[in-house]
């Protein structure tokens, strides 16, 4: 099962004022576990960096002025997500800037229903507690120190950890997430949807020649109690 894991960093926080994807990262899953293969791209969003922005990522105006726009990059970024589930933490946000970008560039939306969004399935694992992915890499023991700045390859890194751990870790066959033994896919709202192979039961009554073995050894016993209520 192919799943990529997905971050972006902007401009800001609204991409209907104006705010821009400056950069843009994946990392393949499968079967949940993420593999070599990566994607990553700085992106030139023809607009100043407000310093708040600058402060959460450390991109500047001046490093991203020679990088490509985002329809330069458009088509290499589809061809690697394909039609895969994008694993996404508060994917609302990424999807809504990936969107707006593609449309600027003449190009398909992507479907809202593709998102796994790590961060609502956190919500509803752990209700009331932090869910962000530093509050994760805490609960999860993964190693985030290196981790000084936002940026969207290394977060989608540590987001394919989280994922991992979300859907039960490395034996996720042992998750309790949703009742048992199971492997996810996509799901609506953003959920992990648990799929469960149909496995017949086993037959279990005794042969006739246990029956027969068996009554040959309760033969040799004093008062066996199970011929007791014949």
């Amino acid at each position: 099962m192919r799943e990529v894991a997905l971050d972006t960093e902007t401009t800001g926080l609204d991409p209907d004022t104006g705010d821009r994807i400056v950069e843009v990262a994946c990392v393949e899953l499968i079967n949940h576990q993420p593999t070599e293969k990566f994607y990553h791209t700085y992106i030139n969003p023809l607009r100043d960096m407000p310093e708040e922005a600058r402060r959460v990522h450390g991109l500047s105006s001046e490093f991203l002025s020679d990088k490509p726009l985002f329809p330069e990059i458009a088509e290499d970024f589809l061809a690697f997500i394909g039609d895969a589930p994008l694993v996404i933490h508060n994917a609302t946000f990424d999807m809504k800037f990936l969107n707006m970008e593609l449309s600027r560039a003449g190009m398909k939306p992507l479907p809202f229903e593709r998102a796994i969004d790590t961060l609502r399935i956190a919500q509803e694992r752990f209700p009331g507690a932090r869910v962000n992915l530093d509050a994760l890499c805490a609960r999860f023991g993964i190693d985030n120190a290196h981790r000084t700045l936002h940026g969207a390859l290394l977060d989608t890194r540590l987001l394919a950890e989280v994922y991992l751990e979300l859907c039960g870790g490395r034996e996720p066959g042992l998750s309790f997430l949703d009742g048992g033994p199971a492997h996810a896919a996509a799901g609506p709202a953003g959920r992990v949807k648990l799929e469960r192979a149909f496995r017949p039961p086993r037959p279990h009554a005794a042969s006739d020649e246990e029956i027969q073995a068996f009554e040959a050894f309760v033969d040799k016993l004093t008062d066996p109690i199970w011929r007791k209520g014949r």
